[in-house]
């Protein structure tokens, strides 16, 4: 199917004002501006952009990224659908905290959709977190960085990204070890002093998982991991720009810090997304979903969210007050450069990963793949 876009097109390194983009399924097949050509379909739009790309998802749809075998299967790609109908073309399966045994089934479920392309990868977003910063994550099955755990995941070659404590016993050569094996060690769920989380990055950490949640606030005088991570040109930060995890100050300030190329917008979405309000579970503990925030039914931490990419993306532009240009490249070619992906993340001829159709708004018209 040829499908045409007009409107604003982003190319990621091009605005064309009154332009068009012609797709084949989600190829993109040219860009430009002038004699549109002949399509099948024609979708105009105020804008036209790349297909997003979301490195921090555990669900959507009513379900969940876990399980083993064929609902493992299954659940991944009602979760997929759910944020696809968003304009997530490329999504990376965020895996909470579990028994290890069952961690690994569920990554060895989701490989076969990794390899096919349905998926982007996997983050483990724990075992190896700060039981004191551990948010929506089970404390009885935290647990340090062992060597030969980590190679378990590491060698299947479908995690893509882990997020690791640094000032764990062992954490600064888990991130050594995460680098090596070619994967991305984020870090996050931690309460590392600054002088930990410089280390960390010396040794190979070079994310930064949802910035500010599940971290110690900034002190004056004893700055921790926030204020490094963002000092340091090496690392790209996520932010959940939903209004609920972060300040729109909040989101403006970390985002002029670290400045275009150095921030992607994620979602960090639950089950409930897309779905109703109600009790959810999130990995194995229970999670009570009111006006669309997810908290932990025991305690009330914050659990994740019901956010889709399009909603942080004109939260960040209308609430926050970043650019277009910024949050765009936030959602769209930093988090394809964290993936080693050129092929998503643009609007370029031969670009794969589709393209996403709003108004003058900013609210979704369609999604093209």
């Amino acid at each position: 199917m040829t499908v045409l876009a007009r409107g604003t097109v982003h190319t990621g390194s091009r605005v064309l004002p009154e332009g068009w983009a012609l797709l084949d399924g989600r190829e993109v097949v040219a860009v430009g501006t002038g004699p549109v050509p002949d399509a099948d379909q024609t979708v105009e739009g105020a804008h036209v952009v790349p297909g997003f790309v979301d490195v921090h998802c555990h669900g959507g749809g009513g379900a969940s990224f876990g399980g083993r075998g064929d609902d493992a299967v299954a659940a991944a790609r009602t979760v997929t659908a759910a944020h696809r109908a968003h304009g997530t073309t490329t999504l990376v399966a965020s895996l909470v905290t579990g028994p290890l045994d069952e961690l690994a089934a569920t990554v060895d479920a989701l490989g076969d959709l990794v390899a096919d392309g349905e998926l982007a990868g996997v983050h483990l977003e724990g075992p190896w977190l700060s039981p004191d910063h551990r948010g929506a994550h089970a404390p009885g099955l935290l647990r340090d960085p062992d060597p030969a755990d980590l190679d378990r995941f590491l060698r299947t070659g479908v995690v893509r990204m882990v997020t690791i404590a640094p000032e764990l016993p062992g954490g600064l050569a888990a991130v050594q070890q995460i680098t090596a094996a070619g994967a991305i060690a984020s870090i996050g769920h931690t309460g590392a002093d600054a002088d930990t989380t410089r280390r960390a990055v010396d040794a190979g950490a070079r994310w930064a998982t949802h910035l500010f949640n599940a971290m110690p606030p900034v002190h004056h005088r004893e700055p921790g991991a926030v204020p490094a991570l963002l000092d340091d040109d090496r690392v790209t930060v996520e932010l959940i720009a939903d209004g609920v995890h972060l300040h729109p100050l909040v989101v403006a300030l970390a985002a002029r810090r670290a400045g275009r190329g150095r921030v992607a917008l994620v979602t960090d979405a639950m089950a409930a997304t897309g779905s109703a309000d109600g009790r959810y579970r999130l990995g194995d503990l229970d999670v009570d979903v009111v006006d669309g925030v997810a908290r932990l039914a025991d305690g009330g931490s914050i659990a994740g969210s019901t956010l889709t990419l399009d909603r942080a993306l004109r939260f960040a532009v209308t609430e926050a007050g970043l650019e277009l240009a910024d949050a765009l490249d936030a959602v769209t070619a930093t988090p394809a450069r964290l993936l080693g992906r050129t092929d998503v993340g643009h609007l370029e001829p031969g670009a794969r990963g589709g393209a996403v159709v709003l108004d003058a708004d900013l609210a979704l018209l369609r999604v093209l793949t």
